[in-house]
């Protein structure tokens, strides 16, 4: 059988030839385009991870956290602030904590111990971001070299994915703390589906996670009991985030009158507040359908509404139906280093009726300040309510609440005694405390002899 001819290399090309080598030529551009991406991401990462761990050096005694978070500030939410008190007592108690957190495109602050991650936004989700999971990974060796103790997850998303990953290369125990009951969230986002069928599918989702961790913590006895309930056998323990007495609780910079001049509110208004995200699951609605039954009693009281967030309009749109409009008013974020402490003093009740709350740390900054609080006691704020001591719980309707609002508006004595026994309640719950215990719970997970195992 005759040979075929080779052709010359100066041979011109044929069509399907050049087809191809073109699609050849194409496959090794993108390729060297992705690794190029993927390097420029990698140094990226790696220059901010020396920057940021040269600041977290720990005594010889002190345990060395590694948190990892899909929020943090600027993000504004419960999550958020519960990692910045955390972090904030662990380091004065002489341990060292360094955060890995997405990075954001307004409104970031640089702070030593925190490494921001390059992240994109979620679709649908203008609030939060997703961070690059293979950038975290790619950050194994220098993590390594930093001689971690323990990893300490915050949020469900490419951070547990990333910890449990990190956790199983570097022989390090991963402890997450579950802030959010996701079942009764995923309903007010994903509308087209049976609320039924979301919940199961957050149910088993969060089982499917919590048993790839090596421990839990849960900021509420409810929420370690629906944990339990749903089917997790992790090791758990309850620990609430703390509040930051002295920081949070600082001289008063302005009075009642400069507050309700700056907002053009009468000076004689009766002001309820809710500090919190505007958001579905917070139950805001509620306190403004509640709003006319104790306006048929003081018609001068006004609701303040402070927070962002995507119920924002929906929440107009009632107070607007219901003929409330004029005495809502939505103020929006207010900064934490003064005019969200001003509003607190100046409203004569702090009002709250979320149901999905795994804590409610709003709670303790109203009474910290000495404004009573009238809230139904749900999930978490039942950890934090205790009938007198700074509160009236009211029962989950809108004549019970409207009937306790009321009674403090009309009894100053009741409102001062209220007030006084607030900040002494509260100070039981100073971030040093909480965040001791946290440092036992760690000691258990980093003892001798402890075996990593992922499940």
């Amino acid at each position: 059988m005759p040979q075929r001819r080779r052709p010359s290399l100066r041979s011109p090309l044929s069509d399907p030839e050049v087809a191809i080598l073109t699609q050849l030529a194409n496959g090794n551009a993108l390729y060297l385009q992705r690794e190029a991406d993927r390097k420029t991401r990698l140094t990226s990462a790696l220059t901010l991870f020396h920057s940021t761990a040269s600041t977290t050096k720990t005594p010889l005694s002190g345990i060395k956290i590694l948190m990892i978070s899909d929020v943090y500030f600027p993000r504004v939410n419960g999550v958020s602030t519960s990692i910045a008190s955390f972090r904030g007592a662990l380091e004065r108690l002489g341990h060292s904590v360094t955060l890995i957190c997405p990075d954001y495109p307004v409104g970031q602050v640089d702070e030593p111990g925190v490494l921001r991650i390059r992240s994109r936004q979620v679709p649908g989700d203008p609030e939060d971001r997703m961070m690059h999971y293979r950038d975290l990974i790619a950050l194994k060796p220098q993590l390594a070299a930093e001689a971690f103790d323990l990893i300490h997850v915050h949020t469900p998303f490419t951070a547990h994915y990333a910890g449990v990953a990190l956790g199983r290369r570097l022989g390090l125990p991963v402890v997450a703390t579950y802030h959010t009951l996701f079942e009764e969230y995923v309903q007010h986002y994903i509308r087209w589906f049976p609320r039924r069928w979301l919940r199961f599918a957050a149910r088993r989702l969060s089982v499917h996670q919590c048993q790839q961790l090596d421990a839990l913590v849960a900021p509420s006895q409810a929420m370690q009991k629906a944990l339990t309930h749903y089917g997790v056998t992790t090791p758990s323990t309850v620990i609430p985030t703390g509040l930051p007495l002295e920081s949070f609780c600082h001289p008063q910079a302005q009075d009642d009158s400069d507050f309700r001049a700056h907002y053009d509110l009468p000076t004689d208004a009766r002001l309820l507040l809710y500090v919190g995200r505007a958001a579905f699951e917070k139950n805001i609605d509620f306190l403004i359908d509640m709003l006319p039954k104790v306006l048929a009693e003081h018609p001068t009281t006004r609701l303040i509404i402070t927070g962002e967030g995507p119920a924002h309009d929906s929440l107009v749109r009632r107070a607007q139906e219901i003929g409330v409009a004029e005495s809502v008013l939505f103020l929006g974020y207010l900064n934490r280093s003064g005019p969200l402490q001003a509003a607190y003093r100046a409203a004569d009740v702090f009002v709250f009726a979320s149901r999905t709350e795994t804590q409610g740390l709003v709670l303790l900054e109203a009474m910290a300040l000495g404004t009573p609080v009238v809230s139904t006691a749900a999930m978490g704020t039942i950890d934090v309510l205790k009938e007198g001591e700074g509160c009236l719980i009211a029962e989950d309707n809108h004549d019970d609440f409207a009937t306790k609002v009321n009674q403090l508006l009309s009894d100053y004595t009741l409102l001062q005694q209220l007030s006084e026994r607030a900040q002494s309640y509260v100070a039981s719950w100073h971030e040093d405390a909480k965040s001791a215990e946290l440092v036992s719970f760690y000691r258990t997970l980093t003892a001798k002899g402890f075996e990593k195992t992922v499940k």
